[in-house]
């Protein structure tokens, strides 16, 4: 009988562990851009409403904020629309609906996220957007309890 040579192979895992990391980072930066939000928007209220968790959102939903005032709190001239944290035209959010349409090969829920005191037709700007690229579920972000008191206060100091 021959015997059998004790061969012990190497396995080199730098590459795979560089990989690796550029993954990690890769999702931690993803995951940062997809959570911004503008802080400038206040929600209407919808205490009355389905009440969704980020986790029970769907993970190729689509969120565009409509802010009537700047980060100082100034009101806008025209509301600006937003994702994270690039500005947008109508167009621009048109393109960008179309391209995540074309990519999935099916429609997903777009979230708008608007301020209460914007325009109806900033908002229905962004509708029209979202329905010229064939996307139908569209649904309205709004909070869970009732903040006209603060409200009133908010308007009276920034008028």
């Amino acid at each position: 009988m021959a015997s059998k040579s004790k061969e012990n192979p190497q396995l080199d895992m730098t590459p795979m562990i560089d990989v690796v990391f550029e993954l990690i980072i890769f999702f931690v930066v993803t995951l940062t851009e997809a959570q911004r939000k503008d802080e400038t928007i206040e929600l209407e209220n919808g205490q009355h409403g389905i009440v969704l968790t980020p986790d029970e959102l769907p993970p190729e939903h689509m969120q565009i904020d409509i802010a009537s005032v700047d980060k100082s709190g100034k009101k806008l001239k025209t509301p600006r629309i937003s994702m994270g944290d690039r500005t947008l035209t109508k167009e621009q959010v048109y393109e960008r609906v179309k391209a995540r349409y074309d990519k999935l090969k099916r429609e997903f829920p777009v979230l708008i996220r608007a301020d209460f005191d914007t325009p109806h037709s900033a908002v229905r700007d962004v509708m029209d957007a979202c329905t010229k690229a064939k996307i139908w579920k569209i649904s309205f972000m709004a909070i869970g309890e009732d903040k006209t008191n603060e409200r009133k206060r908010l308007k009276r100091v920034r008028h």
